[in-house]
């Protein structure tokens, strides 16, 4: 039988993604895929999700309503991070350990290899902004994001950022970038409406800032905050913090149920999977995954932004 609302849950280290019943909390069925899963993505046509082997150089393809390998797609290089553009026209992945970002055509069930830039060292996390016009990545090791033109894919610019880049949200209006420093202690702000990024604010949310997850109400975003064990909310209209949540084992990726009541979050360092009551800000379900959570989805989840 298959799970109701499956959470996938990826475990990097285990090279395996763990399948969370969402009506009974339990982890039902646990799928091998390649080596160090990490991000994942669902299809256009959302009959697939993409898991990411970054260290297999591989994607694997599973029914995200039934959780069955649907077939494993061999020769992308070290697809840490992935994304589809809005317009569904392009496949993005990002080389964390090659130091590239690839640019792929999709027809709707293959992957056209266009074009692959050199960005510098460690390309962390991506972000296309609404019109499908600009790919945004940061640098995790060189405290630095770059700007590319996607339908030249040609890069725009570099621009230096604070510690240790990760995650990258941009707002519905495409006027500001959020960046989460891990090697900090907050999310700098940058307005991109001009040619060059420009700096607005660093917003403090606690040290380790680094995954986001937009909370489905086009006015509010999660961010992780890996070391300070906490989310933080944050209106990305007033540019404010308006809750936090304590998240234990050190919080990664985040998932948000499609009535915006239920936060998931990888439990790094824990093994758990983490889910907090976003009303009440309680921990109201660990469930016990595969080593080193990362990646978190689920079908039944709330708007991208």
């Amino acid at each position: 039988m298959a799970p109701v609302n499956p959470v996938f849950v990826l475990n990097s280290r285990d090279a395996s993604v763990s399948v969370v019943d969402a009506a009974s909390w339990k982890e039902v069925k646990r799928i091998p895929t390649g080596k160090e899963p990490h991000h994942m993505y669902l299809t256009p046509d959302e009959k697939s999700l993409i898991i990411a082997n970054a260290l297999s150089d591989s994607l694997t393809f599973i029914d995200p309503k039934t959780a069955v390998v649907q077939r494993t797609v061999r020769g992308i290089l070290d697809p840490y991070q992935l994304r589809f553009s809005p317009d569904m026209k392009w496949f993005v992945t990002a080389a964390n350990r090659l130091n590239h970002i690839d640019i792929y055509k999709w027809d709707g069930a293959q992957l056209l290899l266009v074009k692959r830039i050199a960005t510098g060292k460690t390309p962390s996390h991506l972000w296309i902004d609404s019109k499908s016009s600009t790919i945004y990545s940061t640098m995790q090791d060189s405290d630095e994001m770059v700007a590319i033109d996607l339908p030249t894919q040609t890069l725009k610019w570099r621009g230096k950022t604070g510690a240790m880049p990760a995650d990258i949200f941009g707002t519905p209006d495409d006027k500001f970038l959020l960046v989460g420093l891990t090697g900090g202690d907050g999310v700098e702000i940058y307005d991109v409406t001009g040619a060059v990024p420009k700096f607005v604010r660093l917003l403090k949310t606690g040290a380790g800032a680094h995954a986001f997850r937009a909370a489905g109400d086009r006015r509010h975003v999660y961010v992780s905050n890996r070391v300070a064990n906490s989310i933080s909310k944050i209106d990305y209209q007033s540019l404010s913090v308006v809750a936090t949540y304590a998240a234990p084992g050190g919080p990664d990726c985040i998932e948000v149920s499609s009535d915006g009541k239920l936060i998931m979050v990888a439990s790094r360092w824990a093994q758990k999977l983490s889910v907090i009551d976003a009303t009440t800000a309680k921990l109201v379900r660990s469930v016990n995954v595969g080593k080193s959570p990362h990646g978190v989805w689920t079908l039944d989840h709330a708007s991208r932004q």
